[in-house]
């Protein structure tokens, strides 16, 4: 099972939903940062369950531990261990999943692969393994903020409702001032609206988040196979319930010409830059300087308080009706996971280009 993400800063993480806590190892972090366990703290805080009533009401501290690599608050080279001790599981709301399949859920692919599951909240294959991430990409932040790196991401739509304009044209302060994450207050409210209303119907519903990396060196990513972009997907995708990527225009540029799309270059007093930034900041898997821009669609969360039809362990035809407490949709706790993946993808590729030339 691959448990490891990154080159030279590398994040091996550890833990299950319903084990007794989630955890990770960071390698290749550099020397003498200084580390703010507050800022990472409130990076957690935001992807924690319970905290508005469109989210999962399991209650959870969340309260990260550091085990090493830290001292005198700067981190000394060594590996970053740290923990998070699970303190409000409810196993008992699994019982009626050990012998069934949940549609959509990783349990059946999960059972035929290794032979064995954790029906408990699907265990290692639960998003509460995200944990690990938001602690490794808080870090990460830390690090990119000393190079003038800023990373944000917010909730852009949620179902039919959707923001029609680009990041440009928000406030990106607004974010945190509503429970979505959406900069937009008016397009908040609809949002929360349907949120509340879908989870009072026992059903779900997904999304997209868009997210901004300003501040990006020209350099990072490699022309064949370490494309940035490339990097990027694969960190959005290893997300749960993450369904789809798309960077720069996408899709929408689709109905563009050549002459349209291509970002002219000009001299901006001495500085070479584009006029435009329809590539999304990478071109030819490598940063240009400009802002990198992207979506990460999310499916519905997969858990509905229904009945369901399914089958159990031996193949016969069921019905399911799922208990517990379950997110009716993922896009607000998504918003600082996938900013995590963002940062920590950033900084890697960042140490890497370091290693480019003498």
């Amino acid at each position: 099972m691959f448990n490891s993400f990154g080159n030279i800063f590398r994040l091996t993480s550890f833990g299950e939903s319903h084990g007794k806590g989630i955890g990770g190892v960071i390698d290749g972090f550099p020397a003498g940062i200084r580390i703010d366990e507050d800022f990472v703290q409130q990076e957690l805080n935001r992807r924690r369950p319970g905290q508005s009533a469109i989210t999962t009401s399991r209650k959870e501290e969340d309260k990260v531990e550091f085990l090493s690599g830290i001292f005198e608050g700067k981190s000394t080279g060594c590996p970053i261990g740290f923990i998070v001790w699970n303190k409000n599981q409810h196993s008992n709301d699994y019982n009626n999943l050990e012998y069934v399949y949940r549609p959509s859920h990783a349990d059946y692919t999960y059972k035929v692969k290794y032979g064995i599951r954790d029906y408990r909240g699907g265990g290692r294959s639960s998003a509460r393994e995200t944990i690990s991430r938001v602690v490794a990409g808080a870090l990460a932040k830390l690090a990119l903020r000393q190079l003038g790196i800023r990373i944000t991401a917010y909730t852009s739509q949620v179902g039919p409702i959707r923001l029609e304009g680009n990041y440009t044209e928000y406030d990106l302060d607004l974010i945190e001032t509503n429970p979505v994450r959406c900069p937009d207050p008016e397009k908040a409210k609809e949002m929360q609206d349907l949120i509340y209303k879908i989870k009072g119907e026992g059903d779900t519903i997904g999304g997209v988040v868009t997210c901004v990396i300003k501040g990006c060196p020209i350099g990072l990513g490699q022309p064949v196979f370490g494309k940035l972009h490339a990097a990027l997907g694969n960190a959005m995708l290893s997300i749960n319930a993450a369904k789809a990527f798309e960077y720069g225009d996408g899709f929408k540029g689709l109905k563009q010409k050549g002459s349209e799309q291509n970002d002219v270059f000009y001299n901006n007093n001495g500085r070479i830059e584009t006029r435009t930034n329809h590539s999304g900041g990478i071109q030819g898997g490598i940063s240009n300087g400009q802002d990198i821009f992207f979506r990460v669609a999310f499916k519905p969360v997969a858990t509905v308080l229904m009945e369901q039809e399914t089958v159990n362990i031996d193949g016969v035809d069921t019905t399911l009706k799922a208990r517990g407490r379950h997110d009716p949709c993922v896009l607000p706790r998504a918003v600082p996971i996938v900013e995590a993946m963002a940062a920590m993808t950033i900084l890697d590729y960042y140490l890497l280009d370091r290693m480019t030339q003498l």
